[in-house]
């Protein structure tokens, strides 16, 4: 295998580092991948890295898959490096073929297409797959997915779905979490009628409780879904979805959104310890094979699997700094969920349904607003937003440092008035701005445009929750002071 050689001194250097360095072997090519091998070309590591992708191209942001599906990105957008990137920093890409299997022995990974790879070191990226839901009728004798039923994992999928919505009048989407709804409102956007069907009690069931489910669920049938918790569907037939209530949904497409589980069919044929995903130490090695890690939403740690941007994107951070020999460890990530859709947001800071402490809550499903804080000796243990999302930047903030809030600081920060300029281009320098990346609005201030933040700070380029308040910081950098600090004090 050659890597394409660039005409460059930087190419140069990095063609020395692939004759002379270890072999890392990076199977898969996602938005953890792509984030550890940014970060070891930061570093200089002195590694020959091939990454192997299953889909063709290079690596594109999969979160905003249902931002392309409303019409609100471009497709284009989505990549997050060309393939001159790869080759200018000495990375070798394999895409658009699997791999088969992991000879542990032989250290070596074989693909689908034949190919072999060998490996010094070998990182596991493959994030999560689908698991069909066990409705009759999904799949045809060929083993296909019927002609109206759509999965939505990938941008193949995503462009699929875009090429059957010309005629379609309606929509059911199988599932009522983040991206079930995110994929509901996108079809809702493009004038499409929408079911969702959802089996847990309410909306959401995964991350917000009853009373927030309740909010939910009236704003997003105020947006045109209606919407069916606590029913499964059972059967697809020609005439439309059944439901175990004996309703039949009739559509022109079904969208599967539910289902998602740790991609760790390959570790388990490799022989690694498996429980929901990867099991892996502190240092996000394997704990059966030294050689070989693995991060994302395929890692499991202390029993706890992510499925988020923001850990897959910390752990990426620590791994690079333990390849480049380093000591730095892994204690686990805060959980940061977000639901970002045309006027209907969700925000979730860790367990909030499993955290202990004292509880604070308002409720409004008038305005669509539900606000939670669980709140033990003084500390943010975890957080409801729903609705009104300009306090995420400040609760955030709070959360992370773990600060101690004073007697009557819970109350004002659900009930009381917006301290001045907060949500707004007059944030502190120190708020932090984008969660995913872990980037404050004094560093997107340091920017002169988007480019140069996503260039430099990553910021955007996780669920995107973040770009209106970075368009608003970066307009204002010629009009207001470099400093607010004091603004929102």
């Amino acid at each position: 295998m050659n890597a394409v050689d660039a005409p460059n001194a930087t190419n140069a250097t990095n063609a020395g580092r692939r004759e002379h360095g270890e072999s890392l072997v990076v199977v898969g090519n996602g938005m953890a991948a792509i984030r550890l091998v940014e970060e070891l070309v930061r570093r200089e590591a002195q590694l020959r890295i091939t990454v192997i992708g299953d889909e063709p191209g290079t690596a594109y942001n999969r979160i905003l898959l249902s931002a392309v599906l409303e019409g609100s990105h471009p497709a284009t957008e989505l990549r997050l490096k060309d393939e001159a990137w790869y080759a200018e920093n000495g990375v070798e890409l394999i895409s658009g073929t699997r791999v088969r299997l992991i000879d542990r022995d032989a250290r070596v990974v074989r693909l689908a297409d034949g190919r072999t790879v060998p490996y010094d070191r070998l990182v596991l990226a493959i994030g999560s797959a689908a698991a069909l839901p066990p409705i009759r009728g999904l799949v045809t004798s060929g083993g296909d997915l019927s002609p109206n039923v759509h999965a939505f994992r990938s941008m193949a999928d995503c462009l699929g779905l875009l090429n059957a919505l010309p005629g379609a009048r309606r929509a059911v989407v199988i599932g009522g979490g983040l991206l079930g709804l995110q994929v509901a409102r996108a079809l809702g956007v493009r004038g499409l009628e929408v079911d969702v069907v959802e089996a847990a009690p309410h909306l959401l069931a995964s991350h917000i409780g009853e009373t927030a489910g309740a909010v939910l669920r009236r704003s997003v049938e105020e947006l045109g879904c209606e919407v069916h918790s606590e029913t499964r569907a059972v059967k697809l037939t020609d005439e439309g979805l059944l439901l175990d209530t004996g309703y039949l949904l009739r559509a022109d497409l079904f969208v599967l959104t539910a289902g998602a589980r740790p991609a760790t069919s390959l570790a388990k044929a490799a022989g690694l310890f498996v429980r929901r995903g990867v099991v892996v130490d502190q240092t996000l090695t394997t704990v059966t094979d030294p050689r070989i890690h693995a991060i994302g939403d395929c890692a499991e740690y202390r029993g706890r699997t992510s499925g988020f941007v923001s850990p897959a994107w910390e752990q990426a951070g620590v791994l690079a700094a333990r390849l480049c020999g380093d000591q730095d460890r892994y204690e686990g990530s805060r959980v940061v969920a977000r639901l970002r859709a045309s006027d209907l947001e969700v925000a979730v800071l860790g367990d909030p349904e499993h955290a202990t402490g004292d509880v604070v809550e308002v409720a409004n499903p008038i305005r669509g607003s539900y606000r939670k804080l669980v709140v033990r000796d003084g500390v943010i243990e975890a957080a409801v937003l729903l609705g009104d999302l300009s306090r995420i930047g400040l609760l955030t903030q709070l959360y992370d440092r773990r600060t101690v809030l004073g007697e009557g600081e819970p109350g004002q920060l659900l009930f009381g008035e917006r301290p001045a300029g907060e949500g707004s281009v007059l944030l502190p320098d120190d708020v932090e701005v984008c969660a995913c990346a872990g980037v404050s609005a004094g560093r997107i201030r340091a920017c002169a445009d988007v480019a140069e933040v996503v260039g430099t700070t990553r910021a955007t380029t996780g669920c995107g929750g973040c770009a209106g308040t970075i368009r608003l910081l970066l307009a204002a950098n010629n009009t207001l002071p470099t400093q607010a600090a004091t603004a929102g004090q």
